[in-house]
């Protein structure tokens, strides 16, 4: 794809994902003119409106993913687990905002979404968790499943409400309980 194709493509993400997280019902020629590209383009990329709303879920499941080597590569572990968990909470209340435009998407497009996520955030989570386990900033032998879990709050909060506070509080909770029990940096963790 040609880099300024891309750009296009990338926008009307970015656009869509605001957009259908605002009102699920907002309509694809509203989408591309905030996008700034003419239906034609609009429609190159996606064909019909489930085609957008599953992209938009897919493209924001990436974010998150690449989001974790990243982290790792500029911060402490335990700094970019943390961080990474605020982009977690970002993207929940997405997913939330998401859901009516989802819910819409066609029966056999629904069975993808939790393959959709599960994988690359999953990967990330067992990335962060290694790398965090490894430097002795967390507890050893919590797994991705755990963390999981653990997070689980995040999907209950309300999206229209004051929901980064009160996601900075479970977070900083959950970050709290996985340091309990670590090793410190410098010792030896334990394996499985």
């Amino acid at each position: 794809m040609r880099a300024d194709a891309q750009r296009n493509r990338e926008r009307i993400l970015a656009v869509a994902l605001a957009e259908l997280t605002r009102s699920a019902d907002t309509p694809v020629s509203a989408i591309a003119k905030k996008a700034g590209v003419g239906q034609g383009t609009f429609y190159r990329n996606f064909p019909h409106r489930e085609a957008l709303v599953l992209e938009v879920y897919r493209y924001e499941v990436r974010q998150v993913a690449d989001a974790a080597p990243r982290l790792l590569a500029a911060r402490a572990p335990d700094q970019a687990l943390r961080e990474w968990m605020d982009r977690l909470a970002q993207y929940a209340m997405a997913k939330a905002g998401l859901a009516e435009a989802l819910r819409t998407a066609t029966t056999t497009a629904r069975g993808t979404l939790t393959k959709l996520g599960r994988g690359p955030i999953g990967s990330a989570v067992a990335l962060l968790l290694k790398s965090n386990e490894e430097a002795g900033t967390i507890r050893p032998g919590v797994t991705p499943d755990d963390f999981m879990l653990a997070v689980a709050g995040l999907w209950g909060l309300d999206p229209h409400g004051d929901w980064r506070s009160r996601a900075r509080r479970l977070l900083d909770l959950v970050m709290d309980g996985l340091r309990v029990g670590a090793p410190g940096p410098g010792s030896p963790t334990r394996k499985g």
